[in-house]
């Protein structure tokens, strides 16, 4: 009787054995294909698996209609998948450092989750009908464009308006704050421009284009591809940070410095790259300069045409037109300046850049001036 009693019992420690040893090969196994394959996580955890063909029939066979854009990597359509639209973007292989841009976006993309970050449905890793290798990115498509095409406009319907202006400054802010402090591991965008910021249908502003993006990781062995150095890196003239054209580490600074222009862009509408900043003088000098007496002047005339009509009549608004300037305008261009100064010491971190951008936010002057406009 005690025989079997013991038999009993080893077998039933060995059964729990095995189960857990099979829970485990599963966890594992599952964990190792999801960090392969999939750059981010669905809800159920389950990705639909795209082929090439699937990508080719979705955007007519690339087909220059379906161009939504390209970049130094490759180019983006628009598709139609599932009966819904999505952005692909498509990689160019042949490109130098496209299959790192590629690997770099996917391991960026894995670990976010954020309100102001672009998400991506699923990827392809495939081979073509030629046999050659194909790599893209799926993600949900907006098709109010990006903050380029709100600033400088080419068509009458993209009028970027000033209130707009503050959230999606602040939305851009928030973004970047949890990049640099909140993610698991911290990152450094390194591309921060107003095309990589796309306007969804209710004007939030979404960040995206994670090709560049370096880990902020203190291990000794970390490779190459994760490094926090200068290598390799193509940043986009007149966004990159001063610091890193003589040899300087990336750093949350950088990006503080590339969010700093585009504010400054935005609220004059003057690019980083206009003929008339030349031999020391940028975009910053040129807003400095007039901050904060004559700032109402160098303004860019699409998006505040309300307030130069409120100067114009001054016996109406004048009243109206300081509290907007400075309840919102000045403290606004203040964190531009703040953020885009030329020593990174010096500039404001993005924790507190999102803290200024909050208060203007939730003023409560800001939701009754608007009504007026």
């Amino acid at each position: 009787m005690v025989v079997i009693i013991c038999a009993i019992i080893t077998f039933d420690v060995f059964m729990c054995f095995c189960l857990v040893v099979l829970i485990l090969y599963q966890l594992r196994t599952t964990k190792r294909i999801g960090n392969l394959h999939t750059p981010a996580s669905s809800k159920d955890g389950r990705y639909k698996k795209v082929s090439y063909a699937d990508i080719a029939k979705a955007t007519a066979g690339f087909s220059s209609e379906n161009l939504v854009g390209s970049g130094s990597f490759g180019s983006v359509y628009k598709g139609m998948l599932d009966n819904k639209a999505v952005a692909i973007k498509v990689f160019d292989l042949e490109q130098h450092e496209a299959l790192r841009s590629f690997n770099s976006e996917c391991k960026s993309l894995r670990n976010i989750r954020h309100k102001n970050l672009v998400s991506v449905f699923t990827s392809c890793s495939s081979l073509d009908f030629k046999g050659n290798d194909f790599k893209s990115l799926l993600f949900k498509y907006i098709p109010n464009g990006s903050l380029e095409e709100w600033i400088h406009p080419k068509s009458p319907e993209k009028k970027l308006s000033w209130v707009d202006g503050i959230y999606v400054a602040m939305d851009v802010a928030s973004a970047l704050n949890y990049l640099h402090h909140y993610c698991a591991t911290p990152m450094v965008h390194c591309d921060i421009k107003p095309s990589n910021i796309l306007i969804d249908t209710d004007m939030t502003a979404l960040v995206s284009d994670f090709g560049l993006t370096r880990f902020l990781v203190a291990s000794h062995s970390t490779s190459a591809e994760m490094s926090t150095t200068l290598h390799g890196l193509k940043g986009t003239i007149g966004y990159i940070p001063p610091e890193y054209a003589s040899g300087s580490t990336i750093s949350t600074q950088g990006d503080t410095y590339s969010y700093g222009i585009v504010l400054l862009e935005m609220l004059t509408g003057k690019r980083p790259t206009d003929v008339i900043f030349r031999d020391g003088f940028n975009i910053h000098a040129y807003v400095s300069n007039a901050f904060p007496e004559k700032i109402i002047e160098i303004l860019n005339p699409s998006m505040f045409e309300e307030l130069k009509c409120l100067e114009s009549n001054l016996g109406n608004g004048n009243d109206l037109l300081n509290m907007v300037m400075e309840k919102c305008i000045i403290p606004l261009v203040r964190v531009g300046l703040a953020c885009s100064k030329e020593a990174p010491k010096d500039r404001m971190r993005m924790v507190d850049a999102a803290v200024e951008l909050s208060k203007i936010k939730q003023n409560p002057y800001l939701g009754s001036i608007s009504l007026v406009f």
